[in-house]
């Protein structure tokens, strides 16, 4: 058992061990040639395998290189003796993976002690390395074509395939584990989100779901260090905040705040625990091992190498340009202001003949004209510096503006680069995994339905059942139901149009919409912590499955052509079965055919739709009945193998007989095998003479039921053996069916009756002609949790008492106080009682020989203290010591469980009617009418309809309309002709 989980973990993982034994030859060769001294060059490599055919053909520097690391590869050996073995070797599996599943390409998985080389090798011919061409194949090839050995490897080879069964294992999980330590890291931050549920630790589930999953072709290292950083952040910080000084951690704020949700220090993941910190940290160990891989295979720096080299080479030569807040100068234009106010006027510049006569004006002028300079130069300044100012304000808010714009940049540019690469990749694998994500749907919608309880206030206690039969649905419950169905529905829609953008928005609504329901909304409605409600958590965990295939849809795009139901890709008994259940369901086959002609582009009305989509299904169910007939051929003249016959004849035949006989079958095992006993909790016996108050009422409770014992069972049967009907119904109960209850003569009430109703009442006995009615009634209650359907039974026994007789006088006279000897009334006790299922609790008549005259006859007495009247009854001529008492022994019916009360509550006549006559109906329907459908169904060779199917499918998605409807037409015209179905149904020769 060992060795074959062994076996299959190592098939899981081999093309993770044969990268790693790859990169681990290489890295031995390479260290080995830098502890030997000699010169390491990359396409010493190529010589470890043999060249695939057509790569002789090389440049010649190509082919000198090549010689170089000829002569380097045999120095190698003649240094280090015994190293190299010129012998074709084995692939042996060794411990070490890598955590990808990619080809060993020198371009993507870059060796440490290769960057180690290139750094010293330095510029040449030497340092510049060729790429080797056989460094294109997958490391299973590269193994394959190995032809080169060293003793150390084969030794730690054959050391590794010598350890016991246990060690390897150990080695096997471990491998898994590393082939995918991503998966492994998502799993253990999302299970440290589910266990602790706080707004800290939901930021790394969102990254994963819209950041990491998403990113072509594997996560960045920016992801893996942001991941690192956060969480030891996180670490720290719920380190520091549980000191004790802190006014939440205190023991009363803490055990006030036990069970509510919203506690901030709790919502915020910050409270004050026990193990605060253990996920955390071993989601910090998991990262470090997952980083530890990446540095291993050269994984962790390359994409920051190759986006460096990248924009090294498309960055434009940049020209210098005056700052955007620099401003002109101004010195010139202000040096021109001062050596204009200092030069002279020109009219103050006269000639000497007028210096006389214009002296008084000259003066006036001078005077005006400096006035005018002076305002126009504060003028000048004040304009200069408003300029100035306005200047400063335009460069601050450019300066501003561009530092806004690119902190923008910085944050818009890769979020649109990312989303582009998703929505604009060069190379899209496309792939289908929607039937896994509509699988995760499934199992989403069963959990709901049956944690029915996980998503109400108040209903840890009731079912789906209970609540809808009394019209009563949680808000939480609807609403998550819902969504379910709307996210099942919108996925298909998606799926068939082929929308990769659409499925990505709604990925992110979806993500964020889900999270902020189940931690924040679901809390508050519940009032119950996420991480205390498992249901939820099963939930939340199987969504996050569905959002990782989502994921992985929009990474990889969708199928460019969608033919049929994925159920149907194969032709088995699996696929057969999977599909008949498919179709069984209600509503489902209708709903899925509308959206998909709703949300395909065709030709087709919604009736021919619906027609390809039956004729597919039958000819697809035929093919698999065709198929079972050619690997389980039968021989021509020979008859059916007894094997046969018997085993699916023989079932069928047993499967009917238990069908007819289930009714009768099903209650005997009720009552004999599986049935419980549900012996009365309550016993209440009343005695009501007309339509007056009752004379007597009185209850026996639980300790005044005694169950009855062997002994008491023996005197029973004693006490009837010579009574072969009451024998006949005492052995159908057992000691344990059997109770007594034993009821107080004494009334449990006091007689109440008013004046006026009691005078009447003696006015009626003594005086009425007519007949009254004096009725002894019993009721049983028992406890419905312990079985059965019916809670109460009851019945009576009535007595006549007619005009003028003797009990009639009697009780007239008790009443009148002219008597105070008690009254017999005859026959009115019966003392076995027998307590079925039903609501009628009826004596059991096979104990009475005389049937009612065989009743117990009793004794009425009226009883009075201090104006208290009483009632006191007691059976005639019984022991004194037991007068007080009235004994009744109670027969109990086994009742069904609660889990078959269902069932058990219709009876044998109602299962008859309800589950017998239903399947006859359904199974009738197999054999009968098969005329009708002899030339549809007993078709030889359905592989030409099932292929013009196809093609209807196909020419629907590539567009191609015109050719669709004809492709109908002709499948059409198939069916309404038979002799053209004959010739397409013949078997290929």
């Amino acid at each position: 058992m060992l060795d074959g989980l062994t076996q299959w973990l190592n098939s899981l993982t081999r093309q993770h061990v044969n990268t790693s034994t790859v990169l681990w030859i290489e890295r031995f060769l390479l260290t080995k040639q830098i502890t030997c001294g000699q010169k390491v060059d990359k396409a010493a490599l190529d010589d470890l395998y043999q060249k695939p055919e057509g790569s002789e053909v090389a440049s010649q520097a190509t082919a000198e290189t090549a010689m170089g690391a000829d002569e380097s590869q045999q120095s190698v050996a003649s240094s280090c003796e015994g190293d190299v073995l010129s012998t074709d070797c084995t692939d042996g599996t060794t411990p070490l993976t890598t955590g990808y599943n990619t080809r060993t390409n020198s371009k993507e998985q870059m060796l440490d002690v290769m960057d180690e080389v290139e750094e010293d090798s330095g510029p040449g011919p030497q340092g510049s390395l060729v790429l080797p061409l056989s460094r294109s194949r997958t490391a299973s090839e590269l193994l394959a074509t190995r032809v080169s050995c060293f003793v150390e490897l084969e030794e730690s080879e054959r050391f590794y395939r010598s350890q016991n069964r246990c060690l390897k294992l150990i080695f096997a999980l471990y491998n898994a584990m590393a082939a995918h330590s991503e998966l492994v890291c998502y799993f253990v931050i999302i299970l440290n989100n589910m266990v602790t549920a706080s707004v800290i630790s939901l930021v790394l589930p969102i990254l994963i779901f819209l950041w990491a999953m998403l990113s072509i072709p594997r996560p960045s290292k920016r992801f893996w260090m942001t991941a690192i950083i956060y969480t030891e952040v996180m670490v720290v910080i719920k380190y520091l905040f549980q000191f004790g000084f802190f006014p939440w951690n205190s023991y009363y704020i803490t055990s006030m705040n036990k069970d509510k949700p919203f506690f901030a220090p709790r919502i915020l993941g910050l409270e004050k625990t026990e193990n605060y910190i253990k996920y955390d940290l071993i989601q910090l160990m998991m990262l470090f091992f997952h980083r530890s891989l990446l540095r291993r295979y050269g994984l962790w720096d390359h994409e920051e190498k190759t986006c460096t080299k990248e924009k090294k080479e498309k960055e434009p030569e940049a020209t210098e340009e005056p700052h955007a807040g620099e401003r002109p100068s101004t010195d010139h234009g202000a040096v021109t202001t001062e050596e204009a106010s200092i030069k002279p006027d020109p009219e103050m510049i006269v000639p000497p003949t007028q210096e006389g006569k214009g002296t008084l004006l000259r003066l006036r002028r001078k005077k005006r004209h400096k006035e005018r300079d002076a305002g126009s130069q504060e003028l000048k300044v004040k304009e200069n510096r408003r300029e100035r100012a306005k200047k400063k304000l335009i460069a601050i808010r450019e300066k501003t503006k561009f530092l806004l714009l690119t902190m923008v940049q910085n944050v818009y540019s890769p979020i649109h680069k990312f989303f582009h690469d998703i929505l604009h990749t060069e190379y899209r694998a496309a792939t289908d995994v929607y039937s896994l994500m509509f699988l995760a749907d499934v199992v989403d919608f069963i959990i709901i339905i049956f944690g029915f309880w996980a998503f109400g206030k108040h209903s840890a206690a009731a079912d789906i059942a209970s609540s809808l039969s009394d019209d009563q649905v949680p808000e939480a419950f609807l609403v998550m139901l819902l969504i379910q169905f709307s996210t099942m529905v919108i996925d298909r829609a998606l799926y068939l149009r082929k929308t990769v953008l659409g499925k990505l928005i709604f990925q992110i609504i979806l993500v964020f919409g889900i999270h902020f329901w189940m931690f924040f909304i679901l809390p508050a409605v519940t009032e119950r912590m996420f991480s205390q409600n498992t249901v939820a958590q099963l939930w939340y965990f199987v969504k996050c499955i569905y959002f990782a295939l989502s994921a992985y849809q929009i990474r990889c795009g969708y199928p460019t052509r969608i033919l049929g139901n994925f159920l149907t890709k194969k032709y088995n008994h699996l696929n057969l079965f999977l599909f008949q259940g498919f179709r069984l369901v209600p509503f489902l086959v209708e709903l899925r055919a509308v959206m998909d002609w709703v949300c395909t582009d065709t030709t087709l009305s919604l009736s021919n739709w619906m027609c390809v989509e039956d004729i597919y299904a039958n000819i697809f169910i035929i093919k698999c009945s065709r198929e079972t007939e050619k690997k389980y051929p039968q021989p021509k003249g020979q008859k059916k193998k007894k094997i046969v016959k018997y085993g699916m004849g023989g079932l069928i035949v047993l499967f009917l007989i238990c069908i007819i006989w289930f009714p009768l079958l099903f209650m005997s095992l009720v009552r004999s095998v599986v049935g419980v006993v549900n012996h009365p909790v309550d016993v209440t016996v009343t005695l009501k003479l007309g339509g007056y108050e009752p004379l007597f009422t009185m209850s026996a409770q639980q300790q005044s039921i005694i169950p009855f014992t062997q002994r008491e069972y023996d005197g029973l049967t004693k006490k009837f053996e010579m009574r072969a009907v009451a024998m006949q119904f005492i052995t159908l109960y057992s000691y344990e069916d059997i109770v007594t209850a034993n009821i107080e003569g004494n009334s449990g009430s006091v007689w109440g009756i008013s004046p006026p109703s009691r005078e009447q009442m003696i006015k009626e006995l003594q005086r009425s002609s007519a007949d009254i009615t004096l009725r002894f009634m019993w009721t049983f209650q028992r406890d419905l949790g312990k079985g059965g359907t019916v809670e109460t039974t009851q019945d009576k026994h009535i007595i006549n008492l007619e005009a003028g007789s003797t009990i009639r006088t009697e009780l007239a006279d008790l009443l009148l106080g002219q008597r105070s000897d008690p009254v017999c009334v005859p026959n009115i006790f019966p003392k076995y009682i027998r307590a079925p299922n039903g609501p009628e609790a009826k004596p059991v008549q096979q104990l009475y020989p005389e049937n009612e005259d065989s009743y117990l006859d009793v004794e009425v007495q009226l009883r009075t203290d201090n104006q208290t009247e009483w009632w006191v009854i007691r059976t005639k001529d019984c022991p004194q010591e037991e007068c007080s008492i009235l004994p009744m022994v109670i027969f109990s019916d086994k009742v069904s469980p609660p889990s078959l009360g269902f069932l058990a509550g219709y009876g044998i006549m109602g299962l008859y009617v309800s589950i017998v006559l239903v399947i006859g109906k359904f199974v009738r329907g197999f054999f009968s009418e098969i005329s009708h459908s002899i030339m549809f169904e007993e078709l030889p060779c359905v592989d030409r309809i099932l292929k013009l199917c196809h093609d209807i499918f196909l020419v629907r998605e590539t567009g191609e309309l015109e050719l669709e409807e004809e492709l109908y037409a002709k499948l059409i015209f198939l069916y309404r002709s038979p002799e053209t179905m004959i010739k397409w149904t013949r078997e290929k020769e």
